[in-house]
């Protein structure tokens, strides 16, 4: 059975840091690119980070550079979100998502995945 379940999020005060799990099943994380996206009440779903099954590209949104990292645990088949320096921007729910890679390399968007976590709140405020 696919599933992705996400987990590890919370209230946190601006500046602080949260790591968000990704637990895959069902597939693998080195046979699927994995992404981070979010989604702000009222406003569209974005892409955050992607890792590609290869673990050899990642990517990241603009407005998180410097401040999250993606990682892969192949052993436990699941994908990280290192989340630094959070802001009240960052505010949003967060899943992650499976693909099945092609030649283009780990996109952050949203209509190339196929398979979707259930989500997981994130609230940035003090």
């Amino acid at each position: 059975q696919l599933q992705l379940v996400e987990s590890g999020g919370g209230l946190v005060q601006p500046g602080g840091s949260l790591r968000l799990s990704c637990a895959v099943s069902g597939l693998s994380v080195d046979r699927h690119d994995i992404g981070w996206f979010r989604q702000a009440p009222g406003k569209e779903r974005e892409g955050v980070s992607c890792v590609d099954f290869s673990n050899s590209h990642t990517d990241y949104i603009a407005s998180v550079k410097g401040r999250f990292t993606i990682s892969k645990d192949s052993a436990k088949n699941t994908v990280y979100l290192q989340m630094n320096s959070l802001k009240p921007e960052d505010t949003a729910v967060y899943y992650c998502a499976a693909r099945q890679p092609n030649t283009l390399a780990c996109p952050i968007i949203g209509r190339y995945y196929q398979t979707w976590g259930q989500g997981t709140q994130v609230t940035v405020s003090s």
